[in-house]
């Protein structure tokens, strides 16, 4: 079962991700070489690993070979892979860059947060595996985060439970999108062939099975859309007809149609 953020002690996490300093026993057994590493060297190490080769990639012993400690030497400045998965994606939300809303319209704003989540989670794809929407890092990269998407909604008049929803009613959009993306192009990839190829490949055997006059309407627009996008399903159509759909949805909210 893939782990998510939100799973791991949060009173350590919380430590770990605002820069307290470590108390207790964790604390007394930093020592010898293992003092050069840091919380930071560590979640750089994870986010390499985890770019690179994927989430599973991502285990304590691999992360403590890549700084140069072991593996134990890691447990005392980060207590699991749980915690660790907070740091790492709070660090990439840290990262994010965050332009400024100057002269743009709601609907302009929104599709900047949108764009700027799907760069994102393309260039990181593990992040569509953990981040968890419910439960996300309480961090300082999620609260920079949090606070200038909030902005792209300022001057539309919804109230604050509204807002936040607003937020979240995008923000589950891009995440879903980006999720079938990612896994599409791993079926191609897995399978070496693209869904052009492949469809071509079964053109012959699909046009024998699929009878028109029993599945009048699948055979039709089926063969429009392929026809229309080069297979079944095309990330990008989906992409520009779903954000076009979920800002439509929220102009009906504010009443403005578009800012």
């Amino acid at each position: 079962m893939t782990a998510h953020t939100g799973s791991g002690e949060p009173s350590r996490t919380l430590a770990l991700l605002w820069g307290e300093p470590a108390t207790g026993p964790e604390a007394r057994r930093r020592k010898g070489p293992a003092r050069s590493v840091t919380p930071e060297r560590i979640v750089d190490a994870a986010l390499a690993l985890a770019d690179a080769e994927g989430l599973a990639a991502v285990t304590m012993r691999a992360v403590a070979e890549r700084v140069g400690v072991s593996a134990m030497s890691v447990y005392t400045y980060v207590p699991g892979k749980p915690e660790l998965l907070d740091l790492m994606v709070d660090a990439r939300y840290a990262r994010m860059p965050r332009r400024p809303w100057v002269g743009e319209t709601w609907r302009e704003r929104l599709t900047g947060v949108a764009l700027a989540n799907r760069d994102l989670l393309t260039a990181h794809p593990w992040l569509t595996e953990v981040a968890a929407l419910s439960r996300p890092p309480l961090g300082p990269g999620v609260m920079a985060k949090y606070e200038h998407e909030l902005s792209a909604l300022d001057d539309t008049g919804l109230d604050d439970v509204d807002t936040d929803a607003a937020l979240a009613f995008l923000l589950g959009f891009v995440q879903a999108h980006c999720r079938a993306a990612h896994d599409a192009e791993r079926v191609a990839t897995d399978a070496a062939m693209s869904d052009a190829e492949w469809w071509a490949a079964n053109q012959p055997l699909l046009a024998r099975a699929f009878d028109p006059r029993t599945y009048p309407r699948a055979v039709r627009i089926g063969a429009a859309a392929g026809a229309a996008q080069g297979s079944a399903w095309s990330p990008d159509r989906a992409w520009e007809f779903g954000l076009a759909r979920t800002l439509d949805g929220l102009a009906a909210l504010i009443g403005d149609g578009g800012g």
